[in-house]
């Protein structure tokens, strides 16, 4: 695919981006959002007079959204960069409206155990980012001591596994170790981010093409266990903990009672619980295999549920690919992952609209919601002040999911063929625009460090 020439029209010192639907803060309405210097400073009404100076883009009735925030991206660079790399998933996710992205500490080589590894990560993405991008470090057995040192170093938090992670280099906490990396993040108010599945409730699973015996394996009360030990730890230590990718709803009450009580307790969930079910994952096709697992239909609608409530605070991609020859037809051997980083706006909408929610719903948890966790204060909303990250979206109009037009590295998703509404026309980062129809300009992004 081609590029957009990043020195174009679209490089201006100010600009005036109107909108007869941009998603605010208050609720979309018409506007004319104006920029300087890459930062939002005034949304004027619809009819305003452009600024002088001002280079005007008139949407029309195409939707002016913030710019889409995801803070669980693997992108496997460097080590693993031949499953997916810092260019290809950050163009991926530019032409899907996300204009920034948290990048997990495993699945590459080294993984961000260590501020040296934190450093190597570094390096090989800052020429090779199409939006702005940031780093969480991972807390493992070994590294406890380690923790403050990358949090100084500006990483977002620390991740970490209850059960095997899939890779030997990142192995998994057992209940004392989950209590020392609490305890340690707790001494500086840093956030600790599970995969919170119980080893203890996973079973053997079965050789074989069929999904029943896979989700049979990772039952709802792998996740409810997990997170109710997680609570358990957090009310202890006041600790913050966040639960990456829940897909068992079993849990939602427990998370919904220790916000009430007071823990410091959020959670996520991602497109693919959201839109697919176990009914309609055909046996063999292991593009459907995650961990945890997508379940049954009536667990999906008890999801929105908790998404409508706000005991879910926001959908991340968990955008997790590798090589076509890893998604072998056997549910016990292949890698488990959804590379979904340039589909999740799309594939939410189109099922968010079905059930009666708005695009401002989208944009509070595809946006606003994942901005909020990381501590991103200048993204993740339009107004005043805020970086001039926008996704334009034409929500009515439909597309079929074609695998080769898809900008991540290896041409496999589970929603191919699949009809989505809501086309990502183009992206901007800090008022330039990146992305247009599907084509990405040359990397722009700028590498992101937490701050207090």
């Amino acid at each position: 695919m081609g590029d957009v020439d990043p020195n174009g029209p679209h490089r201006a010192r100010r600009l005036a981006l109107r909108s007869t639907r941009v998603a605010l803060p208050g609720g979309s309405r018409p506007a004319l959002v104006t920029v300087t210097d890459g930062r939002i400073d005034a949304v004027l009404p619809h009819g305003a007079p452009v600024p002088e100076g001002a280079l005007l883009t008139d949407f029309g009735d195409d939707a002016l959204l913030p710019g889409l925030v995801d803070t669980h991206v693997h992108v496997n660079d460097p080590g693993r960069s031949h499953w997916e790399g810092f260019r290809t998933a950050t163009r991926a996710a530019a032409a899907g409206g996300v204009t920034t992205l948290l990048d997990m500490p495993l699945n590459s080589l080294p993984p961000t155990t260590t501020v040296p590894h934190l450093r190597t990560k570094q390096d090989v993405a800052r020429a090779a980012v199409h939006v702005d991008t940031g780093f969480w470090g991972g807390a493992v057995p070994d590294n406890t001591a380690q923790l403050r040192p990358l949090h100084d170093a500006g990483v977002f938090g620390f991740k970490c596994f209850l059960s095997p992670s899939g890779v030997e280099e990142f192995p998994a906490l057992d209940d004392a170790a989950l209590a020392r990396a609490m305890a340690r993040t707790a001494a500086f108010d840093g956030l600790l981010i599970v995969h919170a599945e119980d080893p203890d409730e996973l079973t053997e699973q079965q050789p074989g093409p069929r999904y029943a015996d896979f989700l049979a394996s990772r039952p709802r009360a792998a996740e409810y266990t997990a997170v109710a030990r997680l609570i358990a730890h957090a009310r202890r230590l006041d600790a913050r903990v966040h639960v990456l990718h829940l897909s068992s709803a079993d849990a939602l009450p427990l998370i919904a009672r220790a916000k009430a009580d007071g823990v410091r307790i959020t959670a996520e969930t991602c497109p693919h619980f959201l839109t697919l079910t176990a009914e309609e994952v055909p046996d063999g096709a292991t593009e459907f295999k995650c961990c945890p697992p997508i379940r049954e239909a009536e667990n999906q609608d008890a999801l929105w549920a908790g998404l409508a409530d706000g005991t879910v605070d926001c959908i991340v991609s968990d955008h997790s690919p590798c090589t076509g020859e890893l998604k072998t037809a056997d549910f016990a051997s292949a890698w488990g992952g959804i590379s979904s980083l340039q589909l999740g706006l799309p594939a939410v909408w189109t099922e968010a609209r079905k059930r009666g929610h708005a695009l401002d719903d989208v944009v509070r948890w595809m946006s606003t919601g994942p901005a909020r966790l990381a501590g991103l204060t200048r993204k993740g909303a339009v107004e005043p002040g805020r970086d001039a990250d926008f996704a334009v979206l034409a929500p009515e109009e439909t597309f079929t999911v074609d695998p080769a037009r898809l900008h991540h590295r290896n041409p496999v998703t589970a929603y191919a063929g699949r009809t989505l509404h809501g086309v990502v026309r183009s992206s901007w980062l800090r008022g330039e625009r990146i992305a247009a129809d599907g084509t990405v300009a040359g990397p722009t992004g700028r590498l992101l460090e937490r701050t207090d």
